[in-house]
């Protein structure tokens, strides 16, 4: 009599397993690009409902929601669009340091037009700022990809002397002075309110939710991975590298713009000094804490804006612990470098060695000593 044949799903080694190990799921997950920003993330958030008790409350306030998550949303969008354009740079293994320069000139242009205008609060006052300032960010985009990609310009050069000279550029729009405007439409734009949400966090919801469709969806994301790679084998299957670098900066720029109008329509006023003073560096963070190397190839949407929102909740989670304004930066880098070292596979790779290193060393004392008390007894 022959035993019935066992039908149980096979999980071991022999064959074909239908399923992963849990060991190996684990080991997957923990090599994921989105999972030590997410888990920094949710530790800053865990850190400050520890302080703040109602800190994850949310309520609604005449038909919009309020609260710290959403105001870490608001106040973050700017810097997630900045960081979003940022990534397409740095996929191509260059560096744009001229988007805070970017995004005081859209400001002081869209509050000068307002404020200089017969009908400040009309719609198509607001709607020529707004063309007026993204049409300037494209000429500046034009200008640092064309250094970059026709006249071989490194990026960081490229870039740094529009970083220099936009903000000067940005102070002569202005006067110096700071522009306050009264437009109601405009306000919308950073701090108005749809559907209960913040306006400003829809806009930039929009654009990651475009920008993943156009790149990840057709082959555009695949060739400025490939220019960032790899330029050289890029060149030789017929990418059209000169292109594609132009088109990255302009991209960088319009976000920065947008970043920029976002910023002086909360505040209703432009302010060419301050405005996007060093979110160069916040966008650059936040890119490298999404896991986008600044070497090139790959790029992560959602790192990047798991990135920024971490930046934006260390932000928040400064004020909240009253740390002084001078030490703020210290702060944040040191964060920073948390996060990166525990981000780093190399580092990574270091302590298990060395925490597989002690059991060992421990059992060799072991054996060298129990020839040594045999002989004893």
């Amino acid at each position: 009599m022959t035993n019935p044949p066992d039908r149980s799903p096979r999980t071991g080694p022999p064959g074909a397993p239908t399923g992963a190990a849990p060991g190996t799921v684990l080991k997957r997950l923990a090599g994921h690009r989105l999972l030590w920003p997410s888990l920094v993330l949710l530790a800053l958030l865990l850190g400050n409902l520890a302080f703040t008790h109602d800190f994850f409350d949310v309520r609604v306030q005449d038909g919009h929601l309020y609260g710290s998550l959403i105001d870490i949303l608001q106040f973050g969008a700017p810097l997630t669009l900045v960081a979003l354009g940022m990534t397409m740079v740095i996929a191509t293994r260059g560096i744009d340091l001229s988007v805070g320069s970017t995004v005081a000139i859209a400001g002081a242009l869209a509050c000068e037009h307002i404020a200089g205008s017969a009908d400040p609060g009309s719609a198509g006052t607001v709607l020529t700022a707004v063309a007026v300032a993204l049409g300037v960010a494209v000429v500046l985009g034009l200008c640092n990809g064309l250094l970059v990609a026709r006249l071989g310009v490194q990026p960081i050069v490229a870039t740094l002397i529009l970083m220099v000279a936009g903000r000067g550029v940005a102070q002569l729009i202005t006067d110096g002075q700071i522009i306050t405007v009264s437009s109601a439409k405009f306000h919308m734009i950073g701090g108005g309110y749809l559907l209960t949400l913040p306006f400003a966090v829809l806009l930039a919801a929009v654009v990651v939710a475009l920008t993943a469709v156009v790149t990840r969806r057709t082959a555009l994301g695949l060739l400025i991975e490939a220019v960032g790679g790899n330029p050289a084998a890029g060149r030789l299957t017929g990418i059209r590298a000169a292109g594609l670098l132009t088109l990255v900066y302009v991209f960088s720029a319009v976000c920065a713009a947008v970043a920029g109008l976002m910023i002086s329509s909360n505040v209703s006023a432009a302010d060419g000094n301050n405005a996007g003073l060093w979110i160069e560096l916040d966008a650059i963070l936040a890119v490298v804490i999404g896991g986008t190397a600044l070497t090139g190839g790959r790029f992560s949407l959602g790192g990047t804006v798991l990135g920024a929102l971490v930046i934006q909740t260390l932000s928040t989670t400064v004020y909240t612990l009253g740390v002084p304004p001078e030490t703020t930066l210290v702060f944040k880098a040191f964060v920073v470098i948390v996060v990166c070292l525990v981000q780093s596979p190399v580092f990574r790779a270091k302590l298990a060695r060395r925490r597989g290193s002690r059991p060992a060393r421990s059992d060799s004392k072991a054996a060298a000593a129990g020839p040594q008390q045999e002989v004893r007894a």
